[in-house]
Formats: C-alpha cells, sequence, structure tokens
C-alpha cells in the first residue's frame, strides 16, 4: 500500500499540481509505518528475523519520509534545496540498509522478502540521484516502487491463502513458519536479540545526518533533517524495550543510550528556532556518558568482543562532543558520525547474518566463554534463570542498570548552572528530560512488571521530578521571578520521596542510600524555588547523587553479567519476620509453561505446599494423600478452627468410585453445578475414604461435612490430574484479606511454603461462594459465604436443573 502511494506521488510528479499533496502524502506514509511497526512486532513473536528487521526499516523509513513531506507541505521548507537536504540523508541510509537486507535475504533464500527490500533500496538511490541531476526522472523510482507492489502483493496473496487454507497451502516464497536450526532455537536467557538489527540501522540513521553534512553530500544541518533524528530516537526507545523483553540487557541500555544522543541531536537542530547562535554542551556530563559507555562496553565485551568494539564508537563520539563546544555542529563529532555510520552497517551485517545463517560470521564469543570458564572468581551467569523476576514471572529482563545509569547522566547534566537570562543557552534539557525523564519512566514500568513495587514507584516519582524541573529550570518555563507554588510543589514531592526513604529500610543498603541521596536533590530544587540556594550546594548534592547511583549502576552490571554479588547492593537496614522471605527461599515458575505445573506437581506429591492461582484468587494447596503436607499447610496458614480447609478434584470422575455412597440429588447438583467458583459443603461420609485422604481427614472440613470443588481454571485442574485430589485454603493467614496476586503470596508465605505459581493478577478478587448442602435432599440450601456467584444464580441452578 506504502509503495503504491509513492508510485503514484512520483508517477504524477511532473505534473503542475501533485496527484498526491505533500502534506497528504506524509500523513498516509505515518500511518502506513505504524501498521508496519505492528505487524513487525507482532511477527516477532514467532522468531522470524528477517521479516522483523525489514517491517520495522521500511517503518522508520516511512515515518522520518512522511514528516519532511509534511513540512514541505507546509511550507516549513522555503529555501532553494531544504527539502533536498532534508531528504538525502535518509534516503542514503535505507540505500544501504535496505541492501544489506537484500543481500542476507538473497544468501538465506528468502528471496520474495530480499526483492522487496532491494526493491525500496533500488527507490531511495535512483531518488537521491534525481534530488542531485535532472538527468534522472521520477520514473525511475516509481517503477521501483512498482516493483514492491507486485512482489508485496503476491507475498500477502500467499500468507492469506497459507491460513484460509489452515496452512495447507503456500505459495513459494511465502511460508515464514520454517524449521529453526538448533542454533535458532533458543531459551528464554536472551542470546539472540532479533531487534538489535534494527536498532543498529538506527544508529547508521542518526550518524548518516550528521555525516553527510560533513562530507558535503547536504549543504547545512537545520530544522528538515530533526525528522529522522527523532524518528530514530523514537524508534529506539521502542527497540530498547523490545530488547527488555528479548532478555538482553546490555543491549538495551545500549539503544537507551544512543536513543539519548538523537534525540538531543534533533534538539539541537531546532535551535535557530528561539536563539540566532549554536548552542554549547555541558562538559561534565559528555564525560560521564563516555566513561558509562567505557564500562558498558567492557562488559559487554564479554559476551560478544565485537559488540563491545563497536561501542567503542560511542565512546570516542562522547569524548569529540565534549572537546568542542558546539558539539554536533563542528567537524570533530561529525567524523565520529561517519566511522560509527561504517561500523554500525557492518554491525547490522553480522548480526542479521548471524542470526539467519547456519555457518556463523565470528564474534570472538566462544573465545571470551573458554577465557572466562577457566576462572574461579567470574562466572557468566547463564540457564534458563538469567532472568529470573524478583517475585513471580515477568516477559522483561532487569532495566535496573538502565535506570541507574539514567540517573547519573540527569545528576551531571543538571551540575551545569543555567543562565535565567538565556536559560537554553546550554543543551541540557534533552539530557535531563529524556534520560532522567522518559527513559526513566520506562525503566519503572519494567520494574513493576518484574514485580518490584517499591523500586518501580521510586523510579516513576523521580522521572517524574526530572522532567518538571528539568523543563521549569532549564527550559525558560521558570524565569526570573520564584515562586511559593514551585515550592509547595517541591515539598510534595520530598514527602513522597519521605516515604520511599522509610520503605527503602526494609530493601537494602544502596537503595536506602540512593533514595537518601535524591532528598538532597530535591532540598536542592527547593532552596532555588524560595532563593535560598547556598553557592555550591546544588553541585554538592547532585555529585553524591550521581556517585551513589554510579554504584548502583555497577551492582546491578555486575549482577546481571555475573554470578554471586561482587558488588552488593546490602542488606536490609531493618529486617522483619516474613518481609522478602519468598526471594530467596521459595521457588517461583511461571503457570504459561506445562513443566512448572509438572514441577509444582512433583513438589506436591513429595510432601511439600505451593501457593497456585484458581479460577478466583490464589490459594495454598497440599496433595491430599501426603498428612505431613496438609499438616504444614495447616500450620503456616494459622487455620482457624471455624474456617476448615477444603477439598478440590479435578472432575466427578475422580468421585465415581464413592458415587453410590452419596444421594442422587445431590450428586445431579454437583454435575449442574461445576466446574466452578462453587463450593459444596456435603455431609462428611465413607465416601472421603475414597479419596486415598488418611490422617489428611482431620484437617479437612468438620466432623460433620466437608467443602468440596472442582475448579473452573484449567492450570489448577491440571494440576490435580497430575496430583490427585488436594487440600485447599486460602494463600493468606487466618484473618487477613485474599491474596489476588502471586506477589501477595510471597509476602505473606513466601517463606513458609516451598514453590508459588505465578500468574500475575487473580482473574477475580472476590473468593468463591460457599453453599451448605447439607440438607438438599429436602430442597433446602443454605449460604455460608457469597462470593462471586450471587445467591440467586446458585438457587436459579438448582431450580433448573433438581426441581422441573
Amino acid at each position: 500500500a506504502g509503495s503504491l502511494v509513492l508510485a503514484v506521488h512520483f508517477y504524477g510528479s511532473a505534473r503542475a499540481a501533485p496527484l498526491i499533496p505533500s502534506t497528504a502524502l506524509g500523513a498516509l506514509l505515518l500511518l502506513l509505518s505504524a501498521l508496519l511497526a505492528y505487524a513487525g512486532i507482532w511477527r516477532s513473536l514467532r522468531n522470524a528475523s528477517l521479516f522483523v528487521s525489514l517491517c520495522l526499516t521500511v517503518s522508520v523509513f516511512w515515518c522520518g519520509y512522511g514528516v519532511v513531506f509534511i513540512l514541505g507541505g507546509q511550507g516549513v521548507l522555503n529555501d532553494t534545496g531544504d527539502f533536498r537536504n532534508a531528504l538525502v540523508p535518509g534516503l542514503v541510509t535505507f540505500t544501504l540498509a535496505l541492501l544489506i537486507v537484500a543481500v542476507v535475504g538473497f544468501l538465506c533464500r528468502e528471496v520474495i522478502l530480499a526483492m522487496i527490500a532491494s526493491a525500496v533500496s533500488l527507490a531511495s538511490a535512483h531518488e537521491v540521484a534525481m534530488r542531485y541531476s535532472t538527468a534522472f526522472g521520477s520514473s525511475a523510482v516509481a517503477c521501483n516502487y512498482m516493483i514492491v507492489c507486485l512482489v508485496g502483493g503476491y507475498f500477502a496473496l500467499g500468507r492469506i491463502l497459507y491460513f484460509l487454507t489452515k496452512e495447507k497451502i503456500a505459495l513459494p516464497g511465502t511460508d515464514l513458519a520454517k524449521k529453526k536450526t538448533p542454533e535458532q532455537i533458543q531459551s528464554t536467557s536472551g542470546s539472540v536479540n532479533h531487534f538489535a538489527v534494527t536498532g543498529l540501522i538506527l544508529n547508521m540513521l542518526s550518524a548518516g545526518v550528521f555525516g553527510c553534512r560533513l562530507l558535503g553530500v547536504t549543504g547545512k544541518l537545520f530544522i528538515g533533517q530533526v525528522p529522522w533524528l527523532w524518528a530514530s530516537g523514537v524508534y529506539q526507545v521502542g527497540i530498547c524495550v523490545l530488547s527488555f523483553r528479548a532478555m538482553d540487557v546490555l543491549m538495551a541500555t545500549f539503544f537507551g543510550f544512543t536513543s539519548i544522543l538523537k534525540f538531543a541531536g534533533g534538539y539541537c537542530l531546532l535551535y535557530p528556532i528561539w536563539q540566532p547562535e549554536e548552542p554549547s554542551f555541558p562538559t561534565p556530563f559528555l564525560v560521564v556518558f563516555s566513561i558509562l559507555f567505557a564500562v558498558l562496553a567492557l562488559f559487554l565485551t564479554l559476551k560478544s568482543p565485537v559488540d563491545g568494539l563497536y561501542l567503542l564508537f560511542y565512546v570516542a563520539y562522547c569524548i569529540a562532543l565534549a572537546c568542542r563546544p558546539k558539539g554536533f555542529f563542528e567537524g570533530g563529532p561529525q567524523g565520529v558520525d561517519v566511522a560509527i555510520f561504517v561500523a554500525s552497517a557492518l554491525m547490522t551485517l553480522i548480526h542479521l547474518y548471524n542470526v539467519k545463517a547456519s555457518a556463523k560470521i565470528p564474534t570472538g564469543k566462544a573465545a571470551v566463554k573458554a577465557l572466562l570458564a577457566r576462572s574461579s572468581f567470574l562466572k557468566l551467569r547463564e540457564g534458563a534463570d538469567l532472568h529470573a523476576p524478583y517475585l513471580g514471572y515477568s516477559k522483561y529482563a532487569d532495566a535496573e542498570v538502565l535506570g541507574y545509569a539514567c540517573s547519573v547522566l540527569a545528576s551531571f547534566a543538571i551540575m551545569m548552572t543555567g543562565n535565567p537570562q538565556a536559560p537554553l543557552a546550554t543543551v541540557v534539557i534533552p539530557w535531563v528530560v529524556v534520560a532522567g525523564g522518559i527513559l526513566k519512566l520506562l525503566c519503572g514500568s519494567v520494574a513493576f512488571a518484574r514485580g518490584k513495587t517499591l523500586e518501580s514507584s521510586a523510579f516513576i516519582l523521580y522521572a517524574v521530578m526530572w522532567i518538571i524541573w528539568g523543563l521549569t529550570r532549564y527550559g525558560g518555563l521558570y524565569g526570573t521571578t520564584r515562586g511559593f507554588h514551585a515550592a509547595v510543589g517541591i515539598i510534595a514531592f520530598m514527602l513522597f520521596n519521605g516515604f520511599i526513604v522509610f520503605c527503602t529500610l526494609f530493601l537494602n543498603i544502596a537503595w536506602f542510600f540512593y533514595s537518601l541521596a535524591f532528598l538532597l536533590i530535591a532540598v536542592s530544587f527547593l532552596l532555588d524555588a524560595i532563593h535560598a540556594l547556598p553557592a555550591g550546594y546544588d553541585i554538592a548534592a547532585t555529585l553524591i547523587f550521581g556517585l551513589v547511583s554510579f554504584y548502583c549502576f555497577l551492582s546491578a552490571l555486575f549482577n546481571s553479567v555475573f554470578e554471586g554479588s561482587c558488588l552488593p547492593m546490602g542488606r536490609p537496614i531493618v529486617q522483619l519476620s516474613g518481609v522478602g522471605g519468598g526471594k530467596t527461599k521459595c521457588l517461583h515458575l511461571p503457570a504459561r509453561k506445562a513443566s512448572s505445573v509438572k514441577r509444582i506437581a512433583d513438589i506436591l506429591k513429595n510432601g511439600g505446599t505451593c501457593g497456585i492461582p484458581t479460577d478466583t484468587v490464589y490459594v495454598l494447596v497440599a496433595a491430599c494423600n501426603r498428612p505431613d503436607a496438609v499438616e504444614k499447610a495447616h500450620r503456616s496458614k494459622r487455620q482457624a478452627q471455624d474456617r476448615p480447609m477444603s477439598l478440590w478434584i479435578s472432575s466427578l470422575k475422580q468421585l465415581e468410585p464413592a458415587k453410590h455412597l452419596l444421594t442422587p440429588i445431590l450428586w445431579d447438583f454437583m454435575e449442574a453445578a461445576w466446574p466452578s467458583p462453587i463450593s459444596l459443603v456435603v455431609p462428611r461420609g465413607e465416601w472421603v475414604d475414597f479419596l486415598g485422604m488418611k490422617d489428611s481427614a482431620k484437617y479437612v472440613g468438620t466432623p460433620q461435612s466437608v467443602a468440596i470443588r472442582i475448579p473452573d481454571c484449567s492450570v489448577t485442574t491440571h494440576l490435580i490430574d497430575l496430583v490427585g485430589p488436594i487440600v485447599v485454603t486460602s494463600a493468606n493467614p487466618t484473618g487477613e484479606a485474599d491474596t489476588t496476586h502471586h506477589n501477595q503470596v510471597y509476602a505473606k508465605l513466601g517463606d513458609k511454603v516451598d514453590a508459588v505459581l505465578c500468574d500475575g493478577p487473580s482473574p477475580e478478587n472476590i473468593a468463591s461462594t460457599v453453599v451448605d448442602c447439607t440438607k438438599i435432599d429436602s430442597g433446602n440450601i443454605g449460604f455460608f459465604r457469597v462470593g462471586i456467584i450471587p445467591k440467586s444464580q446458585v438457587k436459579l441452578i438448582l431450580i433448573l436443573f433438581l426441581l422441573p
């Protein structure tokens, strides 16, 4: 669709009035770029790496391309050559990037995708030639896009037939479900990151903007090139998130770093809008940024030496920016941009080829791994538990490395004293708002997904503070006056942070000092707001916070790469009984995996107790035929006598041998009511012995009755099929609220159970309805507890099925 629109545009470009106005064309390309990004990300779940790379690459291409057309249509690019200077850096970059994708596609026999990539690459190359020479007409560009239309239409037809015929018909070259080689079959250890290729192409794009200026390909740096830089920055943040999803902490952190540089570059090109002179850069920040890149390069070298060497280009880039007061506008940094462009192209080829091909381009991974295997001090973290979350399961790797690094960057960025008369004279806003704000919010969201509620709250609070203060102080919103209202807002932040400081007493020493040091930052903001800031205090506060954050950054890096605690975060200053017990003692397994359910079943068979999800809230279970486990569950729960434990089965077949001991009306009611969140309290009798309860019976029900249920949850019933009937009680100490998340099971019973089957939030916040069926033979039922199923619905079941 996008190629058809562009083909029509270029075929009609010779007309006095274009067939598609520039603004409309740009809007269409933006819409199609969003759809392409969605298709690529969705397909990434099925491990089609070349398709993912192609979709995301063309998506970012059309995103920047579309915005440039919108700027042209709105009259922003009026000067002679402006439209060419705006388009050419992106066209040159994607000509090479898509050519690399096409070459790898042909080598790996992905012919259809390779043809699409090569056609778009040729179209971009022809357009570059057309912008510089009138001898090249626009028809060649349109022809290439028509090739994309035809090949893309064939590919789409093949995929439609594939799905309509339920995978029976697949046109040649359209079947993406190819068998994986053993090297491509990866666990969740994060050894393959299919999004790294797109991240490297985005690095080519931003480097190409400044490199083209140095090489004379473009005449100037101006607002028309901002779409390429900010499009690459936005997509780079997305690649950062997707890299965390791919369990690749180091590359995700690297892409987060480079996104900051892209936003800063675009911000600098906007400077002529509000001031004539070129901006200056804070040297301390860039020196610290180069140190962070160097440390990250060192750790990445231990995983992949080639990737580590690649990061050294960014170390040189930050040093070049620090040495030149005008930063991106000077020849030194632009020369490094050219080197980054070339290195990124080579890294794109290596990464894409190694993911697709069986024969790999050597990157030095095996040599480093063999070298570290000889070390008794340093041992790399590997295996399926590499990114085991703090509590329960998560689809993302830990983002704390990036979170702490962003704190370092934001703190050293604001060490630059702003001039109230010209607050925008120094580039501070991108470093503070993007690093301290946007990326910090991202890290807080990932931390929350991993069960780190306190850490996520702190990251999000600090991100909001950095954004507000960065824009206020360094964005010209503050002015030369100070006000009471700003002071009140800062005090509110300080109160929230005071609560976080108190909570970190129960977390660890490093986090206590981290949150306490940020309190010093907030105090400096407050003193500045009331015009009482002592000379040097803000520098000292930001320096202390930056150093504490840097230690946390190193500690998180060591803990994510190596086994053991080379740089420990420390123990809790205040240790409470039962708090954090699940972190080290209790096994946590994701419920979405069949192997996890089997492992829980083995634990229960061996006499263990476990917390599991159900169709209502989380429960604590033990096997019926293990009296020792049932007694353990009774003790750990501190079960009250007036709240007896209940009995669960997976189907009435388990109760079939004892059917003759139950009344027909009770049996029919069970068939009508189950499976559901309805527990039936039935008279105790000899039927209990058929379930193999033995000595467990004294802990289940009362001497007169027993509560029994078949849950409406496939995970739970599958577990019961593996173990047999289970004894159940709610996963919370008696008298406390029901647990609706596996994190709460850890907090309340983490050091008392053997494992927790984690499934995130429970589907309901209310427990099951408990129905008294001891007098059902006379047609009467009662209710011990009304839960998720109302009384009226239970009575309706009785009326419809039993008393017609």
